[in-house]
């Protein structure tokens, strides 16, 4: 595959030396077309109350994609000061970026604050698909999540599941 990559790279140069430019048409497939380009300015974020896989009171706004379904999604939640998700896992891999706030995230089985890191507005977690964890905020805290759909929640314990209440 790499040779037929070189080959094609080649290939295309050559024919670029011996044209000279670049028409429009061929620019759009050299670069690719602008279908699918996803531009949200922040006072155009439409927030809504969150699934209810999740505890009420947060908010989200799904920036690209849709996460219910397979493929990239980009999603933001804003949950409330003291909120709390229990342990819980994804079957996928969840990377969440702080934006405003403090998450407190924690591994494992068992909601235990002490355990848990504080990560603050720039702050990154990658949490890969299965693994246990948790979270808590101080203040309202704004996070981004992106990742490949679907995404779902299963609780460690089936009574924390909101769904079930």
């Amino acid at each position: 595959m790499r040779n037929s990559i070189g080959l094609a790279v080649i290939a295309a140069i050559a024919f670029l030396a011996r044209t000279g430019s670049v028409t429009g048409d061929d620019k759009e497939k050299e670069h690719g077309s602008d279908a699918g380009h996803v531009l949200v300015k922040a006072d155009d974020v439409k927030w809504m109350d969150g699934p209810p896989g999740l505890p009420a009171g947060a908010k989200i706004a799904v920036l690209a994609g849709d996460p219910s379904k397979p493929g990239p999604y980009v999603l933001r939640a804003k949950m409330p000061d003291k909120y709390k998700v229990p342990p819980h896992w994804h079957p996928t891999t969840e990377n969440v970026t702080v934006l405003s706030g403090t998450l407190h995230m924690g591994k494992g089985e068992k909601f235990d604050p002490q355990a848990a890191e504080p990560v603050t507005a720039g702050g990154f977690a990658s949490m890969p698909k299965g693994m246990r964890h948790f979270a808590y905020t101080s203040g309202e805290t704004i996070i981004q999540v992106h990742g490949m759909g679907p995404f779902e929640i299963n609780y460690v314990n089936p009574e924390d599941d909101p769904r079930k209440k």
